[in-house]
């Protein structure tokens, strides 16, 4: 074959067997992405002019030289290559744009015509689009999975990129791929490779147990991180994605705590009799924010992320809470009702020049700031549905309906918010999705109930 782009995930996952065990089995983390080979010529120009949601993509199963056994797939690289295919499918058609087609319903290219389509084949099914792939088993037991997007009106390929993963990372594979085709389609900065942390939640409503749980974009690689022995609150991935922030209530006190992924050390950074809520970590990892309630003012404090004295951020009478750094880390966004009623206020990150942003008779809650800095996100407490405006308060726009959602979590490319829903009368919690359009809603799928989802960054 022609040179491609080569990068390499150097990623030793956790034995599977382990995947399920809960508390104290780490998560292998990979090493950053490496480009080790480039060719040039990769990126053409894009043919299509129309509306991203009419763009039909034409997904086929990945070829291999040859089948063969692999951990990754009982049945081999030619099962396997199917499965990344579908992958790749459902990232793009969750997203709520494409119309992709799926390896199912879909001829199999062979491994030879990856680098050269038969363009008659293609030219019938009506897309716009071709993603052709292939999976070689290697030596070292490692897989190498290559991607190719390519124009089908102009017959020509945009661009193409691949990757060795070991078996257990296949699936990070297949996220890369769909990074690869949504970046250059739509000229947005990729999401599907990353994780989300939430709040796994069981039991009655009067009783509820609430466990940390970690996963990957798409639901998939499902683990639980504490036992529930102890509740659970609000997590945050660390900014380099190698550690967890959140709060846990042990004898009723609370505590908050770093999990380290990688050794499944956990690190006590603060804790008091006093209630305490919503750690946050600052852009660069040095700092993390949170809110604690002495003599019935809540204050924002911030402590080192690896422990020690506490700096209180704000002093007004009344409850502060929820702070969200913005992502140059300069300013940090905040609920207070020192009006009177839930308001979202700004101020820099020393704790001066506090100003109010929320006004129009709506209460605004939970505001997190967006990773590409245009946007907040928040609950209008009013009506408990996910709202958006720009850091001065402007542009204020309802995305979602629904019973009761709360909790936004931006995506790594800030234009998909992730958010919980309570259900009417039963108290079930899950987890959704939603663009910016407001128009593309989903559920995302959980093995028990969910909620105060983080959606960390891209995986390196």
């Amino acid at each position: 074959m022609k040179k491609l782009i080569y990068a390499t995930l150097a990623i030793v996952a956790a034995p599977l067997a382990a995947q399920n065990q809960d508390l104290g089995e780490p998560v292998a983390e990979g090493q950053d992405v490496e480009t080790i080979e480039e060719d040039e010529g990769l990126s053409g120009s894009v043919s299509f002019e129309g509306n991203l949601d009419d763009l039909g993509i034409a997904i086929p199963a990945f070829a291999t030289d040859r089948n063969v056994s692999t951990p990754a797939n009982a049945s081999g690289t030619e099962a396997l290559g199917v499965e990344l295919a579908r992958v790749i499918t459902s990232d793009l058609r969750n997203n709520g744009l494409f119309k992709p087609t799926g390896p199912d319903s879909l001829p199999r290219p062979s491994f030879d015509n990856i680098q050269s389509p038969v363009w008659s084949t293609w030219g019938v099914r009506g897309a716009e689009m071709l993603v052709h792939g292939y999976v070689r088993a290697r030596s070292d037991n490692r897989l190498t999975v290559g991607c190719y997007l390519y124009d089908m009106q102009l017959q020509s390929r945009l661009v193409a990129e691949g990757w060795v993963v070991s078996p257990a990372d296949w699936r990070r594979a297949a996220h890369k791929c769909a990074d690869l085709i949504y970046s250059r389609l739509t000229g947005e900065s990729p999401f599907f490779d990353s994780r989300i942390a939430y709040i796994a939640e069981t039991g009655p409503k009067d009783n509820r147990t609430k466990r940390l749980a970690i996963m990957d974009s798409d639901g998939a690689n499902h683990r639980f991180i504490t036992t529930g022995r102890s509740t659970a609150l609000t997590p945050r991935y660390s900014p380099d994605y190698k550690k967890l922030v959140y709060l846990s209530y042990i004898d009723g006190n609370p505590r908050i705590y770093v999990y380290d992924i990688g050794t499944g050390k956990q690190t006590l950074i603060t804790q008091s009799e006093n209630p305490t809520f919503a750690p946050r970590w600052s852009p660069d990892g040095r700092w993390i924010l949170y809110s604690m309630a002495v003599g019935g003012n809540t204050d924002i404090y911030r402590v080192s992320s690896s422990g020690g004295r506490s700096e209180r951020l704000t002093d007004t009478p009344g409850i502060d809470i929820g702070g969200s750094f913005s992502p140059d880390g300069s300013r940090i966004v905040f609920e207070s009702d020192r009006s009177g009623a839930q308001q979202c206020y700004v101020m820099d990150a020393d704790g001066s020049n506090q100003r109010r942003i929320s006004f129009g008779g709506s209460r605004c809650a939970t505001p997190e700031w967006s990773p590409r800095g245009d946007q907040i996100a928040f609950t209008n407490a009013s009506s408990f549905n996910i709202a958006v405006m720009t850091p001065s308060g402007g542009n204020v726009r309802t995305l979602t309906r629904g019973w009761q959602d709360e909790a936004p979590t931006w995506a790594p490319n800030g234009r998909i918010i992730q958010f919980f829903r309570t259900a009417r009368n039963s108290g079930a919690t899950s987890l959704w999705q939603v663009d910016l359009t407001g128009e593309n809603e989903r559920r995302l799928p959980t093995p028990v109930d969910a909620s105060d989802p983080s959606w960390g960054p891209i995986l390196p």
